[in-house]
């Protein structure tokens, strides 16, 4: 333990870092009680908070720089997933202890994300306890044109940013359940400590998806969110889910399937858009595919290549979960 205040600490690795410096739409940042924005009265604020927990989010035991770019990554992609344009962020921060070397390296990585996402630290705070950290983050999106999950509509096709279950993928290899090494499993790693929010990607979907998130529990749980906001119905071609070559290297096609479907982590943007904005899209983003289609009803289900219903009972993460 080091004897350290909490201004101290603040001001030493917090403070001085680049992504504490005021940006646009950032009349007053860190430094005093509260934040300044300032945004036009053409555009609306969008406002998401996280909270990661050790144990649950990520391992108790890991690297403060991995968990840096993480810890924003995976909050700034609900901004994204609005269509939004990233601002800034507060950052509460709980330790059990102060490791200097630890807290450097979590600054170091808060610091790379932030500057790969062109956000601004606004300010926060530190207490002692379980390792926790909450992080709220503020973007601009045009007045009316927020991207939302209520909007899916039949006849929607039904479509993902990339293929899904690479973070879930990579878990065997963040717990040390497995121990290969190579290039894959690197791509399965970062996926999973430093995915990058798909801010372009929803910026473009404005005005053309009717309906949109982040996937962060898992594509089917995620759906089913989309779903019930729309009051519609989901269908997901299972034939039709792109394949990560990372996974198709490590695993085989039952469990591909199971971490494309149900793992989360992922922070892929899923949404549901008239056929007619596909063509324009892929060409201006080529990972993105057409995964299913918007019908009348209720719910999320799986059809295999003959229509035939293959939902599996495990749909996603939730946190209040029997086990």
């Amino acid at each position: 333990m080091t004897a350290m205040t909490e201004f101290e600490l603040i001001r030493r690795y917090f403070a001085a870092a680049r992504c504490a410096r005021p940006g646009s739409g950032v009349a007053l940042g860190l430094g005093d009680d509260c934040a300044l924005l300032s945004l036009p009265a053409s555009e609306q604020l969008a406002v998401s908070t996280d909270t990661l927990t050790a144990g649950v989010h990520f391992p108790g035991v890991c690297d403060g720089f991995l968990l840096g770019q993480r810890a924003l990554a995976v909050s700034a992609s609900d901004l994204a997933a609005m269509g939004a344009e990233p601002l800034g962020f507060t950052l509460a921060l709980t330790l059990p202890e102060v490791k200097l070397d630890w807290l450097e390296q979590f600054a170091q990585g808060l610091d790379r994300m932030a500057e790969a996402c062109n956000m601004v630290l606004l300010g926060g705070d530190t207490t002692r306890g379980p390792l926790s950290l909450t992080l709220t983050v503020f973007g601009r999106v045009p007045q009316g044109q927020a991207l939302m999950r209520s909007g899916a509509r039949p006849g929607d096709l039904l479509c993902v940013g990339g293929a899904t279950g690479e973070a879930g993928g990579a878990l065997p290899f963040v717990l040390g359940e497995r121990q290969e090494r190579g290039a894959y499993v690197d791509t399965l790693l970062a996926r999973y400590w430093s995915p990058m929010p798909q801010f372009m990607l929803g910026r473009a979907l404005r005005g053309k998806a009717h309906a949109a998130l982040d996937i962060s529990d898992g594509l089917l749980a995620d759906c089913g969110h989309i779903a019930a906001a729309s009051n519609v119905r989901l269908v997901i071609e299972s034939e039709r889910l792109p394949v990560s070559p990372a996974l198709a290297a490590l695993f085989g096609p039952a469990q591909i399937r199971s971490l494309a479907l149900s793992a989360g982590d992922d922070y892929l943007l899923a949404f549901t858009v008239p056929e007619r904005h596909i063509a324009e899209l892929q060409d201006e983003f080529p990972q993105v595919s057409v995964i299913g289609r918007v019908v009348n009803g209720q719910g999320v289900c799986v059809h295999d290549a003959l229509g035939r219903d293959i939902t599996p009972v495990q749909t996603g993460y939730q946190h209040f979960a029997k086990p």
